[in-house]
């Protein structure tokens, strides 16, 4: 009996890492398996490298005035066309992607860390203070998004740097709202409970417990979120509150667009075409995440396939 038992404990203790590695080999698997979510991947890596490398591979200069060309249709030597002042719109179409996803990702990543500390902190301490933080959010929610940020925009001045900081405040409450109700499931589980019996600190039980179990419906929720900032930094610089010009963006392509749809559809065709595909994009991998990171969602695809 007594040779047994530690052979036995070590196989026991090896075989967790074991079963979380066979969980996220089948996570992966089935992450890959979905033709929707692997395409969706590859356009927003194709999004990333352009916006990344587009100032070095853009066919012409992004405020390359040519007035004699202005209003060409696409061809050999503008793809995507000219607009009126004779700017090649391929190349303001993949500088604008650089833009449009900086606006992005940084907002998205205030409304991450900001949302995510007031909604952890939030749901753990539960009490007044969460009364106060999540009336708090409440308010912030009765603004429509769009309005709320073109209030703050409109306070602040136009700019890229309020666009972004506009952008990160009115989607701070979503993060609060979700990482709110995955820590208050999350602290009811044996193992924070006997944490915190054990009296250890609060700011390690988080770090800890409570952080690495929330992370699924916070990612998913950045992903979508990605998207979303997308749009509203585009309605934004449409309505002259968000890039100024000469800085393309492609919102403010589509708005100078609005006067020659009749004579040049391309002008508003490309950007208004690169916006949907890089915000269906996102939508589309936060929903195959989704189906990876929720274990009941997971569990339901996989037993269909099984059928």
């Amino acid at each position: 009996m007594t040779d047994q038992n530690p052979q036995a404990t070590p196989q026991a203790a090896s075989g967790v890492p074991a079963a979380e590695e066979r969980t996220r080999v089948a996570a992966w698997r089935l992450l890959l398996s979905n033709p929707v979510t692997v395409v969706s991947a590859v356009l927003l890596f194709i999004v990333v490298f352009v916006a990344l490398l587009g100032p070095w591979i853009a066919p012409y200069g992004v405020n390359d005035v040519d007035v004699a060309n202005q209003l060409q249709p696409p061809s050999a030597s503008h793809w995507f066309g000219t607009d009126d002042l004779g700017r090649d719109v391929l190349s303001r179409v993949m500088i604008a992607s650089g833009v449009s996803l900086q606006v992005a990702f940084v907002s998205v990543a205030f409304a991450f860390v900001v949302g995510v500390l007031v909604g952890v902190v939030s749901g753990y301490a539960g009490g007044l203070l969460d009364t106060v933080l999540m009336r708090l959010v409440d308010v912030m929610f009765a603004f429509p998004v769009l309005l709320l940020a073109l209030a703050i925009v409109a306070i602040l001045a136009p700019g890229l740097a309020t666009t972004m900081l506009a952008i990160g405040i009115v989607y701070t409450p979503i993060f609060a709202r979700v990482a709110r109700a995955s820590t208050l499931s999350v602290r009811v589980e044996p193992y924070v409970q006997v944490s915190r019996t054990m009296g250890t600190p609060w700011a390690s039980i988080l770090g800890r417990h409570v952080l690495p179990n929330i992370t699924g419906p916070i990612i998913v929720q950045t992903s979508l979120s990605l998207a979303f900032a997308i749009l509203a930094e585009s309605a934004l610089s449409f309505l002259g509150l968000g890039i100024q010009p000469p800085a393309p963006s492609w919102g403010g392509m589509l708005f100078a667009a609005q006067g020659f749809i009749s004579q040049a559809w391309w002008m508003s065709l490309f950007p208004g075409a690169a916006i949907f595909v890089t915000a269906l994009s996102f939508n589309l991998l936060g929903d195959g995440m989704r189906d990876v990171l929720d274990p009941k969602q997971r569990t339901l695809i996989e037993s269909r396939r099984k059928r």
